[in-house]
């Protein structure tokens, strides 16, 4: 078959997939709530699905984020789990009109936003570039649809003109729905505040080790609370979440450091609010390891302008990486051990394997490019898999092969795959 061949039959298949997600679309009773947003999204996609969960049938899509994902979830994932009462999936702007297409298939019954900040800088280049694309998630919400819009953030709150959909906003606003106060975390102490609404006062108590998580979930809660979710199954539910992996999950080694795993990725607006939490942390020593940036405008100067933040929270500053040269560190810095710089993660695992103290908390922050989650994993798992980059987006716990060398893993998924197709004809015929 010729390469143009391939191509007709790949658009072709495609556009099968579309055509029955469209129809499972349609004959669909669920209530469709799509998230968007800069930051916050996913962690809110995940608590808002953990919530209706405990009051229906919820299906929750996740990190990933584009229109194949929907269009898989909703051909494929619905018929599979059946008939559901929600569906609650997370819409991610990768570049220009990406948003756009997946709410016209989705047709979300409520959308929320959280924020919008300049990401994907060498697709959005401008702010409003950016607001512009996450508005597509409302725009396309029916009259009956529901707006769920940050209150402290100018442009999505710009966000409900021009809609007949009802609204809803949360945020630290005193005009805010939902409004937040007493926000407070510090580390051990895990954050915790109110929410004001019609009905009274919540007060939410979350594993979150930061308070910038505030954010997500006054989102989720208050998307909840507008689905006639009961308030104490709410605050009950959000008690009992667990933050995402690589989100500033907290990962505690018995007799050894706290880890603080933030390596999901890693905006330029995002290092002061992780450098904030470690900041109002009660922890004795701390240390604090960078790798690489995500996609921002401006130049590498910015690695320079962290080190000099972290310097003055952290007792120690470890940068990793192809830009562990820009921190701008002084060579006093570096001779008194307050700054270090390393290569590759595997130096930076052995580095905290012989200096860790007990109890210190440490904090990964990175884009996923470097799986800097390994330094974590390395003290409860026989890490073998150091390659500096793998090229992998999704985590090192989502792979699952981070205790097979890198050079291995193509024959370890061709074997494993093996062994369970053995396996399985084993069961269908015996033997």
């Amino acid at each position: 078959m010729n390469a143009g061949l391939r191509r007709i039959r790949k658009d072709l298949g495609q556009r099968l997939k579309i055509y029955r997600a469209r129809r499972a679309r349609a004959r669909s009773k669920a209530t469709f709530i799509g998230v968007t947003g800069s930051s916050g999204k996913s962690t809110a996609v995940s608590l808002l699905g953990h919530i209706l969960a405990g009051h229906g049938r919820t299906y929750t899509r996740v990190l990933a984020n584009t229109i194949n994902s929907l269009v898989s979830t909703l051909y494929r994932h619905m018929n599979r789990h059946g008939e559901v009462d929600y569906v609650v999936f997370e819409a991610g702007a990768s570049g220009v009109d990406t948003i756009r297409p997946m709410a016209q298939l989705l047709k979300p019954h409520v959308a929320v936003v959280t924020m919008v900040q300049l990401e994907h800088f060498s697709s959005f280049k401008a702010l409003e570039n950016v607001a512009r694309e996450k508005r597509a998630l409302v725009e396309a919400l029916g009259p009956d649809g529901l707006a769920v819009l940050n209150a402290d953030d100018p442009n999505v709150l710009a966000m409900a003109s021009g809609g007949a959909h009802r609204l809803v906003t949360f945020g630290e606003s005193e005009t805010a729905d939902y409004r937040v106060a007493d926000i407070s975390a510090a580390y051990p102490r895990t954050l915790s505040f109110t929410l004001h609404w019609r009905a009274g006062v919540l007060k939410l108590e979350t594993q979150f080790p930061g308070e910038h998580f505030w954010l997500p979930t006054a989102a989720a809660a208050a998307t909840a609370l507008e689905l006639g979710v009961p308030a104490r199954m709410v605050e009950a539910r959000i008690a009992a979440f667990e933050p995402l992996a690589n989100r500033c999950r907290v990962l505690v080694v018995d007799g050894g450091p706290h880890f603080v795993v933030d390596t999901a990725k890693a905006p330029w607006h995002s290092l002061s609010l992780a450098f904030d939490m470690m900041a109002r942390s009660t922890a004795g020593r701390k240390r604090i390891v960078l790798g690489q940036l995500s996609d921002f405008g401006g130049s590498n100067a910015k690695y320079a302008r962290a080190y000099e933040s972290a310097r003055e929270i952290a007792d120690q500053v470890i940068y990793v990486g192809e830009h562990a040269h820009r921190s701008k560190a002084s060579q006093a810095d570096r001779d008194s051990g307050r700054f270090v710089e390393l290569r590759t993660p595997k130096e930076v695992s052995d580095h905290l394997r012989r200096t860790a103290a007990p109890g210190e908390l440490i904090l990964l922050k990175s884009s996923s490019s470097l799986h800097l989650e390994r330094l974590a994993l390395a003290w409860t798992h026989d890490v073998k898999c150091w390659i500096p980059a793998c090229g992998k987006k999704e985590g090192c716990q989502t792979c699952g092969l981070f205790e097979v060398p890198f050079e291995e893993h193509r024959e370890f998924v061709k074997k494993r795959r093996h062994d369970r197709w053995q396996q399985r004809l084993r069961h269908l015929f015996g033997g």
